[in-house]
């Protein structure tokens, strides 16, 4: 064995060996290369593993999905639908185009540039990313990047724009199962209608093909940009924001443009190379002048129409949100718990490309704007009160649709819409709506009906009680329902409102008229009609309110937005009408009328409208003034037939009032507004008067109380004739008109006493009122008397002016004190050509009750002429003085006492035409002992008419009567 061990071997098994171990050694090289291999192979694809783990596998439907979901412009358009208002408010103008709209110069100039292999690949090209290897590398001057037009769609749809290994390594297996599940037109679209180009001529930032031609080149149809044009849009979306021609604000770059014309010959030269143009093409598109064709500057409608586009938003979002919410209202939409649904829809309202269609004309809005912000127009700037403010509403009428908005004067200064969204304290021009409409409607009341413009008393819970005024501070007494309007008098429209109609029912038919803003406490403001409301109106609301009138008692809710379209021009909203009769055709024209005199008539609040207004004669115009304390807020409701225009002024806070001149600034605005929109738009003026309907009568009536005129109406020329719902028609005889004794005392008629001396008595034909003025006297001055004394009015303030003619109810109050009066003091003569006057000073006494003259022609003192009563002018005349007559004066008391007689005046003096002498000399009365004797001999204590002449007997002074001071009282 070990002899064998040791035997040597021979050569044949030595080269046998080598080969052995050789192929050996090669296996194991070849294992040990696939182990390698594979551990190399493992460690990237566990690298590669790591970077994807996180995201998910999307499928193919998802995908697809996301393809088709664009962030789209939306658009609104003024009312003839064609004309853009603008679009919606974001940074972004992106507008789809299908792939059958690009033209070829288009696709062949960004297929040449981004990815020359892109019908050929599977996602991903390797040798367009070597080429992108060896550019970047070798730093060479073009370089065209190494990402597929799949992988830069991969990018923009599904990831983020970092430049991180995870997210390239994520794109390109997106990018090759994109190509699995789409075809290569369909990815071609998205590109083109995803990739950002930059900046616009109006700032926008423009995404897609679509909107980088009309923001760049104001080119809307692709199919005429030419192959410079779209080489020079292809070169875009590599750098987007370098290669702009415009800045943010729409002014053009120049580094950016030239930028940007680099890479357009870029593009070029790529499409000459790959045989897409011809030399010649190449030739021309490099000598065109790109520059010249570039979209001239627009700006954004958020500037040119901040106001507009920002309420078409709000209403656009609340009406699709109704819309999806059928259970929910308006206003409900006010409430916090829904603010969330409202916001959420206008941020969809802003991506996803609904074209909104509004009721607004331009040119009546664009004429509206002018005058809003023509400073001309306006109460200087104040540094305490600031920018005078201004709003309107022009609607038609006939169906609610809102044909201008004036929302305030500077959209820099306030953005609030104070149209819109701001409520004001509406003064009197809620008296139509909610006195004199629901009165006329349940026949309350006529135009020729009488109300007592006589003060009322109202409980107030913090002083007591509250006693409104008028404008004036004074009561005008007894007139008609036509008058007290237009003259905007505050009690009648309050005794409508409080005692005819009721609040509750007032203002449930003011709701009827689209008032929204009423709140349960207004329940109990006595004086809502005239302005107290918690938080008052919007002007879109009252201005729609009063377009019932000339639409003939039908509501037709006012609407700005008449349709919204989807991307795709399917209709997701379209406004429905919906009229409502909410009064009579004949209470609508009475009102009509009231309130066409409220302008023609001379003291109507509103006359100056008859000269600021140019068409006033040739279009029928009426409407209402308003105006709240201090004159905070002022309001005109003006229409013709055909539509309504309602203006607000003011300021942004209610404690700052307006100027003199800012008193009348609603109805300036109103005739400026006017104007223009008879200029520009006359087919909107086309009926010349109002419709009568039937049932309207004329009929004279009684002035006093409404009712069918009597003899002693007739005969006293107290008749007013005026139109009527013949439905309403009186039928009653007039009966307040009697003939009666009367004395007055602090400007108030009462019975007079019995022992009052008849000469200070009266008898006349007065009128009986629902309550008579002494009555009123004495609950006023009850009620003052539980006031604060800083809170009081002197009683001669409640007044009415027509308060002789008031038919006496109770006995005069005054109490005898049980002594004749003293003699009237300040006695003088006042002569004067034809006629002399004599004045004196009203006696001190409670209890005097009127005054006699006595006149002397050089005998004995006689009484003359008539007595005149306390109360009255101070004065008597003598219509026929004769030379050296002598007067004096005496007071007589409520128990029929006289007062000793005065200083005479007169008598040895010169009266006129003589001369010498002094008119007007005073001496001592007759029987004292400084009386110079009289000539003659009459008994200067006897009469002619047998009446003794007064001794010397006097009374001790009284002091006057405590006058009770009361400022102005404002309503709530």
């Amino acid at each position: 064995m070990e002899e064998e061990r040791q035997q040597p071997s021979n050569g044949h098994s030595k080269w046998r060996t080598f080969g052995v171990v050789t192929l050996i050694t090669i296996k194991w090289l070849f294992i040990f290369g696939i182990l390698g291999f594979l551990f190399v192979g493992g460690v990237a694809s566990g690298y590669v593993a790591a970077l994807v783990k996180e995201d998910p596998v999307r499928s193919g439907s998802f995908m697809d999905e996301k393809m088709n979901e664009n962030a789209l412009t939306g658009f609104v358009f003024f009312n003839d639908g064609i004309t853009p208002v603008g679009q919606l408010r974001t940074e972004e103008d992106r507008r789809l185009v299908d792939l059958k709209d690009v033209p070829g110069s288009v696709i062949d100039a960004l297929i040449s540039t981004e990815d020359s292999n892109f019908y050929n690949h599977i996602g991903i090209d390797y040798k367009g990313f070597a080429r992108a290897v060896k550019q970047k590398l070798l730093n060479e001057s073009q370089q065209t990047g190494g990402s597929t037009l799949t992988q830069q769609v991969a990018r923009r749809v599904f990831l983020s724009l970092d430049k991180t290994d995870s997210r390239k390594v994520k794109e390109i297996f997106l990018a090759l199962r994109m190509e699995r599940y789409m075809t290569k037109d369909e990815i071609l679209s998205a590109y083109l209608n995803k990739m950002p180009f930059g900046n616009g001529s109006s700032g926008y930032n423009l995404y897609g093909i679509k909107s980088a031609a009309l923001g760049v080149f104001n080119i809307s149809d692709l199919h005429k940009l030419n192959i410079a044009q779209s080489a020079y849009l292809a070169g875009l979306p590599q750098l987007p924001s370098v290669y702009s021609a415009f800045d943010g604000k729409g002014q053009f770059n120049p580094k950016g443009f030239n930028r940007a014309l680099e890479r357009q010959h870029v593009v070029l030269s790529r499409m000459l190379e790959t045989g897409r143009i011809t030399q010649s093409q190449y030739d021309e598109a490099l000598k065109f002048d790109i520059k010249s064709t570039l979209a001239p500057h627009r700006e954004k409608a958020y500037n040119t129409f901040p106001y507009l586009m920002l309420e078409t938003e709000r209403e656009a979002a609340k009406l699709l949100v109704l819309q999806k919410n059928p259970k929910l209202t308006e206003a409900d939409l006010g409430k916090v718990e829904n603010s969330e649904l409202v916001n959420n829809m206008r941020e969809q309202l802003l991506r996803s490309g609904y074209r909104i269609y509004t009721t607004v004309d331009k040119k009546i809005y664009n004429d509206m704007r002018m005058i809003g912000s023509n400073p001309d127009n306006f109460s200087p700037y104040s540094k305490t009160k600031g920018l005078e403010q201004i709003a309107a509403v022009m609607l038609d009428h006939k169906t609610g649709a809102i044909l201008g908005m004036l929302e305030g004067r500077d959209f820099n200064t306030e953005q609030m819409n104070y149209a819109t969204q701001m409520t004001r304290q509406p003064g009197s021009t809620m008296k139509p709506i909610a006195a004199y409409l629901p009165a006329l409607e349940q026949g309350l009341i006529q135009p020729g009906g009488v109300i007592d413009d006589s003060p009322i008393v109202l409980k107030d819970g913090q002083k007591g009680f509250h006693i409104p005024m008028n404008v004036n501070k004074k009561f005008s007494g007894l007139v008609t329902a036509r008058e007290a309007l237009n003259r905007s008098l505050n009690i009648p429209a309050l005794k409508l409102f409080l005692y005819k109609v009721k609040i509750d029912s007032a203002w449930n038919f003011t709701r009827s008229l689209g008032i929204t803003t009423l709140q349960p406490q207004d329940e109990y403001a006595q004086t809502g009609v005239i302005g107290g409301l918690s938080k008052g109106v919007s002007v879109e609301e009252l201005t729609n309110a009063f377009g019932t009138i000339p639409n003939m008692g039908v509501f037709n809710d006012a609407y700005m937005i008449s349709k919204i379209t989807d991307a795709k021009g399917n209709t997701v909203y379209e406004h429905k009408a919906n009229p409502k009769r909410v009064y009579s055709e004949q209470t609508a024209f009475l009102m009509t009328d009231m309130l066409r005199t409220v302008i023609s008539d001379s003291r109507g609040t509103g006359h100056s409208l008859t000269s600021s207004f140019d068409a006033y004669g040739k279009i029928p115009i009426a409407g209402k003034t308003g105006s709240t304390q201090d004159y905070g807020d002022v309001w005109f409701m003006g229409y013709t037939p055909d539509i309504t225009l309602g203006v607000w002024s003011g300021y942004k806070e209610q404690v700052n009032t307006l100027s003199k001149a800012g008193r009348a600034r609603a109805r300036s605005i109103w005739s400026l507004i006017m104007n223009e929109a008879v200029k520009d738009r006359p087919e909107l003026f086309k009926t010349n008067e109002f419709t009568q309907p039937e049932g309207i009568v004329k009929a004279t009536v009684s002035s006093v109380s409404g009712k069918l005129p009597s003899k002693l109406t007739r005969d006293a020329g107290l008749n007013v004739t005026d139109w009527f719902n013949k439905k309403y028609l009186p039928t009653e005889t007039d009966d307040v008109l009697v003939d009666s004794p009367y004395i007055t005392y602090n400007g108030i008629n009462y019975v007079p006493q019995q022992s009052t001396p008849p000469d200070m008595v009266r008898t006349k034909i007065v009128i009986k009122r629902e309550q008579s003025l002494a009555e009123l006297m004495d609950e006023i001055q009850n009620a003052q008397a539980k006031l604060p004394a800083a809170s009081r009015r002197p009683m001669s303030v409640f007044v009415p002016a027509d308060a002789g003619e008031d038919a006496p109810s109770k006995t005069d109050p005054r109490a005898d004190d049980g002594a004749a009066p003293s003699a009237p003091s300040g006695v003088a003569l006042e002569p004067g050509s034809g006629a002399s006057r004599i004045i004196f000073a009203a006696n001190p006494e409670n209890d005097v009750v009127g005054y006699r003259l006595y006149r002397s022609e050089g005998g004995s003192f006689a009484k003359y002429g008539s007595s005149v009563l306390a109360g009255d002018s101070q004065s008597f005349t003598d219509s026929s003085p004769a030379f050296g007559a002598g007067y004096y004066v005496t007071a007589v008391d409520v128990a029929g006492r006289e007062s000793a007689p005065s200083l005479i005046v007169g008598g040895g003096s010169v009266l006129p035409g003589s001369s010498n002498g002094t008119a007007g000399a005073e001496t001592a009365p007759p029987g004292s002992a400084s009386t110079p004797g009289l000539p003659g001999d009459a008994n200067p204590g006897e009469t002619p008419s047998g009446e003794t002449a007064p001794g010397d007997a006097g009374a001790g002074d009284l002091p006057p009567i405590e006058e009770q001071v009361i400022p102005p009282v404002t309503t709530p």
